[in-house]
């Protein structure tokens, strides 16, 4: 695969030799759901799949993720021995803005893990795992970049709140993000292990400017509504509620997060 050997260039090019296979397809259904059926096969962690387009992307709550040409769709596979698993999407987050940073543009993330400039989506993260008697097996971390997108290609609803690198005023090749990506990745998905404090931090130095502000935040069915407070040490964005009370609310709850009203 063509594309493969052009990422695995771009790695080399940071001093990286990748310690697992990658594949690169021109079309896919979804990444994520290739590394799970590579995961069930018993692939080595940091397995790579991406595509130039995908079919069926989605992301949280099994929304649709228009994936046409001109995007990164890239999915890897993780097999995790740390505690500290909620901080995985923040981890990823945090590398896709030190990637975007390398090509020009700052942005803000969007708890639990969307990237954003300017209040539009540049990228976003769904992160899906499975257990097993002895606990978390296998984490595929799926992971979109809105790279050179052309906005006619997307629904009309989304072009208005779509960011792409491209922007910035040059077009990266997309193997080229998706090895700093990796290799991002790679230095943050090693600190949950050695120092997870520093994700948080890292985390919350990008992250969107809410703190204080009333939010409201759709779990599953309830909406709840409250003065945003924090994120602690494992991910859990903490919500402070008009009777004072402080709510925990985990990643996998969220469903939506903005400004109220």
């Amino acid at each position: 695969m063509a594309g493969s050997a052009a990422l695995l260039r771009a790695l080399a090019e940071r001093g990286i030799d990748w310690p697992a296979g990658s594949e690169w397809h021109a079309r896919l259904d979804s990444t994520n759901d290739r590394v799970k059926a590579l995961a069930r096969e018993g692939a080595p962690e940091w397995t790579v799949v991406l595509a130039d387009a995908q079919t069926q992307g989605r992301g949280r709550a099994g929304r649709v993720w228009s994936s046409p040409e001109g995007g990164l769709y890239l999915s890897v596979l993780l097999r995790p021995r740390v505690a500290s698993l909620g901080l995985l999407p923040l981890a990823a987050g945090v590398a896709v803005a030190e990637a975007a940073a390398e090509h020009g543009v700052a942005v803000e993330l969007k708890w639990p893990n969307d990237v954003q400039v300017e209040g539009r989506k540049l990228a976003g993260i769904l992160a899906e795992s499975a257990s097993g008697p002895s606990g978390v097996e296998w984490v595929c971390v799926g992971i979109g970049v809105n790279v050179a997108v052309p906005l006619g290609a997307l629904p009309v609803e989304l072009r208005p709140r779509v960011a792409c690198l491209a922007e910035s005023g040059s077009t990266p090749p997309v193997a080229t993000v998706a090895a700093a990506v990796l290799a991002w990745l790679r230095v943050w998905y090693d600190a949950l292990g050695s120092s997870p404090a520093s994700v948080v931090a890292a985390w919350r130095r990008r992250a969107v400017a809410w703190w204080g502000e009333t939010v409201e935040i759709r779990t599953g069915e309830e909406t709840l509504r409250g003065r945003l407070a924090d994120v602690d040490d494992e991910g859990a964005l903490l919500v402070t509620t008009a009777d004072g009370r402080s709510r925990r609310v985990i990643s996998g709850e969220v469903v939506q997060a903005r400004r109220a009203g």
